[in-house]
């Protein structure tokens, strides 16, 4: 099948954090999925990016839905909810009840829709599955269920064992290193039944244990330099995307 027009709504799993340009702006998973489904439509393909890091589910469908919807495109991607479950008073059944609706929306307009299982991003957070694994998980079999009801397809990265290796992450380790979202890339294009770069599905060798001391040394070092400033915005009411526009808020080539 060749789609003439993407748009991606989300957060900053989408926007592409920490996956840099030269310029300093992100790429991500996004940007390199519309750049391959290009190759097949030609230079009419139309590609649009409303994600926005922080962003929570409610904020992701007030501000990007209808945005979305008016711009007829034939695919889109949906991924959102992850800044939502590190908060430990949500209800993540709510937030799949959320997201039903808006999947039977843009699906009932005739496009195909991807969703997404998120990869276990806690077994990388000292106490992350107490934490927020529980959570995740619900939101994962959500995901799944809205999926398999509204036929979307569906990219389980919790299934894919690789986003267990530290080098798919990012130093805060919430986001993706430039080898996951180059990953997440290859896993949407074979699911669209596109063929990927075979190097994106490349794993790095696994390292070798950390001993124990250094291990505990690098957890003080990321509770200092990034959950400290989380917290610290959370408990002022702000987040990264304060400021932040889309980085692709109208459909356009690729070469834009």
């Amino acid at each position: 099948m060749v789609w003439r027009s993407y748009v991606a709504m989300g957060d900053s799993f989408t926007e592409g954090m920490c996956d840099e340009y030269p310029d300093g702006t992100y790429r991500g998973w996004a940007d390199l999925v519309a750049t391959r489904l290009a190759v097949d439509s030609g230079p009419d393909f139309g590609y649009a990016n409303l994600a926005i890091r922080g962003r929570l589910l409610d904020q992701v469908i007030e501000e990007q839905l209808e945005a979305a919807l008016t711009m007829k495109p034939d695919l889109v991607s949906f991924s959102a909810g992850g800044n939502d479950i590190l908060r430990p008073r949500v209800d993540p059944w709510s937030l799949v009840e959320k997201i039903a609706p808006v999947i039977a929306r843009i699906r009932a307009t005739g496009a195909d829709v991807i969703l997404f299982r998120f990869a276990d991003v806690a077994v990388h957070l000292p106490g992350g599955q107490r934490m927020i694994g529980g959570r995740a998980a619900t939101l994962n079999d959500g995901m799944r269920e809205i999926a398999e009801r509204h036929g979307a397809y569906l990219v389980d990265l919790f299934a894919d064992h690789a986003y267990l290796h530290r080098d798919m992450w990012s130093d805060d380790r919430l986001h993706l290193s430039e080898t996951g979202h180059r990953r997440v890339a290859g896993h949407v294009l074979n699911a669209l039944g596109v063929g990927a770069e075979e190097d994106w599905m490349l794993v790095p060798p696994a390292p070798q244990p950390t001993p124990w001391l250094l291990a505990r040394s690098a957890d003080l070092r990321w509770a200092r330099e990034h959950l400290a400033p989380w917290v610290g915005r959370h408990l002022r009411g702000r987040s990264l995307g304060d400021l932040v526009t889309a980085k692709r808020p109208v459909l356009g080539p690729i070469s834009d």
